[in-house]
């Protein structure tokens, strides 16, 4: 039909009988007529091209209507009984006037479009049957006009010459008018029964029996061979359930194949399993069964309930009470499979008994019981490894323990109990007597927090105090290193830390443990000759140049001081100090965990190496699934692995600091000046476009270019614009806030701390405040060991020293941590951290026990930018407590390009972008 123009207008035809019309189409060059059942294949198919003139559009949508009505069998006798019609119920009338309406053409209003559409569907209702009615004999009255095939009226008996067309339509509805008072279930699912009589059972086998249920009612069963075999009166499913079920049979042959042999069935009964069927039914087959619908339905008299949990034994018995030496460099703890029947261990005897079974069937206890290959094969091999110390403690704790994979209970032996036992209550225990050389008296929190160190490093275990900064984590340690010297006379004591952190270290000893050793090993002329006691104090630098002379030394404690500096254990860093031996390691830090959960890892695994597992093993069985939120149990057992090691207070719990004066803390919201925001949009808008063109490689590092710049605008446009000397003022609201501050807090003869993330931005505050007169120093990371030391004494100096500024600009990383800067009353964030809890410890500088004056936080922020969206993210976090901190900025490198556009678009007053 491909010589008939559809591209333009057709025009249907009405005939003296509806199935004598006609269709013709007509184009530019030619007219084509053809009868209305040629015209339908060439309908049909035009009705799904897009070039065609809307009225072959709208003739061909008529034909399809037409066709639907035919194969349903929602045709009648026309009122002349000379022919048929459609017989249409009201969403077919509904399809009709949107048809007409969606296909109305020139010279054709909805109303005439309806009746052409109208004409072809009785067209098409009198042209398929192929031959039209006429009334041979009538057994009732004729149908009155309107009368519907399907009425509940008495049916005239139609036929037609050659043709029993209109008896097997009498007989199909007929058909479908008793399957709808037909009200027995026709839909149903199937289930498997598990049955075996003491023969079959010592001989190693079961059968599976079928059976089948409706699918709106599961107490509505048979067994298939009453279904297949019985009428409907015995089992009381209707006709089609068979077919159903057949259909449910394969979709469960699909999920456990062994179910092909029922398929092979006439009447799909049963079947028997050997052995091998039998365990791959327990292996495998019952859960892919349950996860397509089918349920296995197992007896009374076969038990299933044997479990299996792994022990954990010291020395290699079960009952040495092995405390002292337990977590020494030799010794070793082994795991071994505990069977249990409803939670009652196997004896020796039945284990032997079941190791001996050639099949998944046995008898124990007076029954019968079925057991799964992985449970025959613990049973045969009772022993599976030995494991170190900190592997065992890890399960121990929590309880449970991977092997292969696989998450299984963890019983534990008498010695391992009595060790939890002292792990878990070692931070609540009595605290111990304070060291008679300590020249301080330690807080009562200090003294539980002494009592926990001793206790773990006495066991040879590591641990992290991870006390608020300035809660006295220095004079813990102190005195922890005259604990252990008091108790055995044990070896010196090594601390590595930030290189600003030396003096504050010197200083605390000399004050709280005056007498004892003290050197420094860094700098020129650095050695370790005639250390045997006392402390050394070294920067990270160092130790990671000169790690092979330190681990020459019999170190008593290794101590890590800010130990966040080694929370990428790939680093060159956080690899030398795992070289360097000791009897016990003591990690410090403010803020374990600062962008993600293999930070925490990377600090646990040095100081009690193995409890945590490898890196990659930790990704997968803890950080994962908790940094995902999808499974609270790990987040839980999480909890109980690490928090015996993990000792965290702040300065707002009960009991912790009462003596500590008030906080305030303001966000103070600013507005951008003109200049910044033509660079912020135009920046935007740049590097947007670029990172749209950009591959995945070199997306990450735009985006990070795109988010400090923008930070850098918000902060003034100099330090964007790499301007050397520029004119500061009127630029930027953050330098006209500041200076409203600072003229405060000098007027009250108070001192301020000023952070910021970018050297540069403190280069133009430091120049800002000189041409203003403002006395301050700057504190950065290039800043030279000594000079740093005589910083923090001259700030720290009396009060109306002329030689004491009163406002110190640091740098957050260089001065965020390790500091005792309780001169300020007054601290001040000039630009925003991704990480609240950098910046709480930079706030710590200045509120930390010493502090008498309440201190006022003062954040700046930037209205509608990057920095608020940045805000609204540390206030979730903050509300999230002592949960796991996202990915912070490398995070936001995986946003997607609408995502990104959202988080960094200037928004104006009222969110509109």
């Amino acid at each position: 039909m491909s010589f008939v123009p559809v591209t333009g207008p057709a025009t249907f035809r009405a005939g003296e009988l509806p199935r004598d019309g006609t269709v013709e189409f007509t184009d530019e060059r030619r007219t084509v007529s053809l009868p209305l059942r040629g015209a339908l294949p060439v309908l049909t198919r035009a009705h799904q091209r897009d070039d065609v003139h809307p009225s072959v559009a709208l003739l061909g949508g008529a034909a399809l209507l037409g066709m639907r009505l035919v194969a349903a069998g929602r045709f009648e006798p026309d009122p002349t009984g000379t022919g048929w019609r459609g017989a249409l119920r009201p969403e077919d009338e509904d399809r009709v006037v949107r048809l007409a309406r969606a296909r109305a053409v020139d010279g054709f209003d909805e109303a005439t479009a309806e009746g052409v559409v109208r004409a072809v569907i009785d067209a098409v209702a009198d042209t398929m049957p192929r031959t039209a009615p006429v009334a041979s004999r009538r057994t009732t009255s004729r149908p009155a006009a309107g009368s519907r095939w399907s009425s509940g009226v008495e049916t005239p008996a139609w036929t037609a010459p050659g043709d029993d067309f209109a008896q097997r339509l009498q007989e199909r509805v007929a058909r479908a008018r008793a399957r709808l008072r037909d009200d027995r279930p026709q839909l149903v699912t199937i289930s498997l029964r598990v049955e075996a009589d003491e023969e079959e059972l010592v001989g190693g086998c079961v059968r599976l029996v079928l059976q089948v249920h409706a699918a709106d009612n599961a107490a509505h069963v048979c067994d298939a061979a009453v279904l297949w075999t019985e009428s409907g009166e015995s089992h009381g499913f209707g006709d089609r359930a068979r077919t159903h079920a057949s259909i449910a049979l394969r979709a469960a042959a699909d999920a456990w194949p062994v179910l092909d042999r029922l398929l092979e069935l006439r009447v799909p009964d049963q079947i028997t399993l050997d052995s091998d069927e039998l365990l791959s039914l327990l292996d495998h087959g019952v859960t892919a069964l349950d996860q397509a619908g089918v349920q296995v339905l197992w007896p009374r008299y076969l038990d299933r309930d044997m479990t299996s949990r792994v022990e954990l034994t010291a020395g290699g018995s079960r009952e040495e009470p092995l405390v002292e030496g337990l977590f020494g460099p030799d010794s070793m703890l082994a795991f071994s499979w505990q069977l249990a029947l409803h939670g009652d261990p196997l004896t020796e005897a039945e284990m032997d008994e079941l190791a001996r079974a050639t099949a998944p069937v046995i008898k124990l206890r007076d029954n019968w019981t079925v057991v799964d290959s992985a449970v025959l094969k613990r049973a045969r091999k009772r022993l599976i490894r030995r494991v170190p110390p900190a592997t065992a403690l890890a399960a121990t704790l929590t309880e449970v323990v991977q092997v292969d994979d696989v998450e299984h209970e963890a019983v534990v032996g008498a010695s391992l109990l009595k060790v939890r036992e002292l792990i878990r209550t070692a931070a609540s225990r009595t605290p111990i007597e304070v060291p008679a050389g300590l020249a301080a008296t330690l807080r009562d929190y200090q003294r539980h927090g002494l009592t926990w160190l001793a206790q773990l490093t006495e066991l040879g275990l590591g641990a992290c105090l991870a006390d608020d900064m300035g809660l006295g984590k220095t004079i813990t340690l102190i005195a922890l290193h005259l604990h252990r010297q008091e108790a055995v006379g044990r070896g010196p004591t090594l601390v590595v830390c930030p290189a600003s952190l030396l003096g504050n270290w010197e200083a605390e000893i000399e004050r709280f443990a005056p007498g004892v050793p003290v050197r420094r090993f860094h700098g020129a002329g650095r050695d370790l000759d005639g250390v045997d006691g006392g402390f050394v104090l070294t920067t990270y630098g160092t130790m990671r140049n000169d790690a092979a002379v330190l681990a020459e030394v019999p170190w008593d404690l290794v101590v890590a001081d800010e130990a966040q500096h080694v929370k990428n254990a790939q680093s060159s860093t956080a690899k030398a100090l795992r070289t360097i031996p000791s009897a016990a390691r003591v990690a410090l830090t403010g803020t374990p965990v600062e962008n993600n959960l293999t930070e925490l890892w990377a600090i646990l695994d040095w100081a009690i190496p193995g409890l945590l597992g490898s890196r990659n093993a930790f990704r997968k069985v803890w950080a994962g699934p908790i940094e995902s939120g999808l499974e609270p149990t790990k987040a839980r057992q999480f909890a109980d692995l690490v928090e015996p090691f993990l000792l965290r207070r702040r300065k707002s719990d009960p009991g912790i600091a009462p003596e500590l004066p008030a906080k305030t803390e303001t966000d103070h919201l600013l507005g951008l000046t003109r200049e910044q925001t033509v660079l912020y949009e135009t920046y935007v808008r740049d590097c947007l476009r670029r990172i749209q063109e950009a591959d995945e490689d070199s997306r990450r590092g735009l985006v990070l270019k795109l988010l400090t710049g923008l930070k850098q605008i918000c902060n003034h446009p100099a330090q964007f614009l790499k301007q050397a000397d520029p004119r500061p003022g009127g630029r930027s609201e953050k330098l006209d806030l500041l200076d409203e501050l600072l003229g405060t807090v000098l007027a009250e003869d108070g001192a301020a701390l000023v952070f910021t993330q970018y050297v540069a931005m403190g280069r133009l505050l430091e120049r800002h405040l000189s041409r203003a007169g403002v006395p301050h120093q700057f504190l950065h990371g290039g800043t030279p060991v000594r000079e740093r030391e005589a910083m923090v004494a001259r700030f720290q100096a009396a009060e109306g020293d002329e030689h004491s500024p009163p406002v110190f600009l640091l740098s957050l990383k260089a001065g965020g941590t390790g500091l005792n800067l309780t001169r300020a009353d007054h601290v001040i964030h000039v630009d925003r951290w991704w990480n609240p809890a950098v910046e709480e410890q930079a706030t710590d500088r200045a509120y930390r026990i010493g502090q008498t004056r309440p201190v006022q936080v003062h954040r700046f922020v930037t209205q509608g930018t990057i920095e608020e969206r940045i805000a609204e993210l540390l206030t979730r976090k903050r509300a999230l407590a002592d949960a796991v901190l996202t990915k912070g900025e490398t995070a936001l490198t995986e946003l997607s390009d609408d995502e990104l556009r959202d988080l960094v678009e200037l928004r104006h007053p009222g969110g509109r972008p």
